[in-house]
């Protein structure tokens, strides 16, 4: 089989992540760094691409990677329509959706836009892989308890799938005749209940639903939250907003979301920061255990990754709430390059129809 060669991008608010691969194997990594000075003076979504694109190209060239060395570039999928999970190929939809902002404006965009303005240059396809908007929920999945308030997915689809898939591989199952919980956890923690292939049923980590976390609130209760922005105790609505997408979870209770400062804080006998962080991973349990039920009980295995999975404590706690479901295994960290990449690979050789947006 031809050894593909691919560029992998992650565009973050103030972080352009770069990586090359080939064989299947990562070859180079970089993370180019951008002050709030730099993404201060940028107010368009054009703009952003002009002031990443000549960073990127220099940087492969520093390094003498030849760019006409490519088979394929791969960016991570943006704010989109809602869209079933898969490798898509970049088309002029897709570009109008993310340059515009029609969904919502974040780095994440960019992915799209900058893989197919570098693919174009080399005569190569462009791809984006399972984004954050990839929605499979069952119809009954997505009612809330009023018409007005939608229940929408947006969580860690590149992730989540890409760990799900990992499994299936180790035990030589295809994913798509696997019932799985993977629940990821970083700054906003998400649930998903797969069953064979498609994710039914989700919380949304940025809009409130499923555990606290280590920035984001969780389900809280709704006339308390009537009550607190009418009283107007945190400010007003974009202060208050503010709070609720990156202020909330163990940096409200203990002001760090750095699970490593919890556990050293817990060793010294903090009792608060103990109940606290057995908190978050009470309600990630309880999440886990209501996808358990999403799945009819019939559970091939329970998945944790994301940065909080490299805490054993953490872990432990879940672990010896779920373990009754079914049997638990951790994927510490998240390889978000790697699933990019492969989603990429799985097109190129042959094994996975590219998807049309």
């Amino acid at each position: 089989m031809k050894s593909y060669k691919i560029l992998a991008l992650n565009l973050g608010s103030t972080s352009t992540k770069l990586a090359v691969f080939e064989g299947g194997e990562q070859k180079m990594e970089q993370v180019l760094r951008h002050t709030q000075e730099e993404m201060g003076a940028i107010k368009t979504m054009a703009d952003n691409a002009a002031f990443r694109k000549p960073l990127i190209l220099a940087f492969l060239k520093e390094n003498n990677v030849d760019l006409k060395s490519f088979d394929a570039v791969v960016g991570r999928g943006g704010l989109m329509r809602p869209i079933p999970g898969g490798t898509y190929a970049v088309n002029q939809a897709m570009l109008d959706d993310l340059a515009s902002c029609k969904y919502g404006s974040h780095a994440s965009n960019l992915g799209g836009i900058l893989a197919s303005e570098i693919a174009s240059e080399i005569g190569v396809p462009a791809y984006i892989v399972d984004p954050v908007v990839v929605d499979e929920m069952e119809d009954v999945a997505r009612l809330s308890g009023h018409p007005s308030f939608k229940r929408r997915t947006c969580f860690h689809a590149l992730n989540q799938k890409a760990i799900a898939k990992r499994y299936a591989s180790e035990v030589g199952v295809p994913y798509t005749e696997l019932n799985l919980i993977v629940a990821h956890m970083g700054g906003g923690v998400t649930v998903g209940a797969h069953m064979r292939g498609r994710v039914i049923d989700v919380n949304n980590g940025l809009d409130g639903e499923g555990p606290y976390s280590a920035e984001r609130p969780g389900g809280l209760p709704a006339l308390e939250v009537m009550r607190v922005m009418d009283s107007g105790e945190l400010g007003d609505y974009a202060a208050m907003k503010r709070t609720l997408t990156s202020r909330c979870g163990l940096i409200a209770y203990l002001g760090t979301n750095n699970g490593i400062e919890v556990g050293e804080r817990i060793k010294a006998g903090d009792k608060e920061a103990e109940l606290v962080y057995r908190g978050m991973a009470y309600q990630i349990a309880k999440e886990i255990g209501a996808m358990a039920a999403v799945l009819y009980g019939e559970v091939d295995a329970i998945l944790l990754t994301g940065g909080f999975a490299y805490d054993k404590t953490l872990m432990g706690w879940i672990t010896e709430q779920v373990k009754f479901i079914a049997p638990v295994k951790v994927y510490p960290g998240e390889d978000e390059m790697g699933a990019l990449a492969a989603g990429a690979l799985r097109v190129l050789a042959g094994e996975e129809e590219v998807k049309t947006y």
